[in-house]
């Protein structure tokens, strides 16, 4: 496994820890990032990566700027999960579609790329029908990424 699936992996892992962390929703944000360093730290820690590695700062990268834009990337999801509400996708599901939103969203990778990893790593941890709907909700961000380009 690559080092950046691997990060990705860790950053999914955090912000699902995030959902059950005791943050009060009026200041979800501030919450979510005094609380993700130490479970990062955590995490990596398991998993044997030094805190200096690129795979550490790629995986803090990921959960910072996840949580930064956590209101517009649940949006964007909200939007375009078809017949189901934000609150109705399992904790899991929804990490790794914030991961992938973001990246979508924000990030200069390509959106082949960031699918297949989200496709990838649920396959990985959830249930063999998780992937399709990663898939189908990434595939609509992507979407309407490109029409948002051609229209400006």
């Amino acid at each position: 496994m690559g080092q950046r699936r691997k990060a990705r992996e860790i950053a999914i892992q955090c912000l699902y820890s995030l959902e059950f962390a005791e943050i009060e929703s009026e200041f979800r944000e501030y919450g979510m990032l005094n609380e993700y360093p130490e479970i990062l730290q955590t995490l990596t820690s398991a998993e044997n990566v030094n805190s200096s590695s690129p795979l550490y700062a790629f995986a803090d990268e990921l959960v910072k700027n996840t949580i930064i834009n956590i209101e517009g990337i649940e949006a964007e999801i909200d939007k375009l999960s078809d017949n189901w509400s934000l609150e109705s996708i399992a904790h899991l599901d929804r990490s790794i579609l914030s991961v992938a939103a973001y990246e979508l969203l924000f990030t200069d990778t390509p959106a082949a790329v960031v699918i297949n990893e989200a496709i990838e790593i649920s396959k990985k941890f959830c249930s063999e029908h998780t992937g399709k709907f990663i898939n189908g909700i990434l595939d609509a961000i992507s979407k309407e990424i490109k029409q948002r380009e051609l229209t400006q």
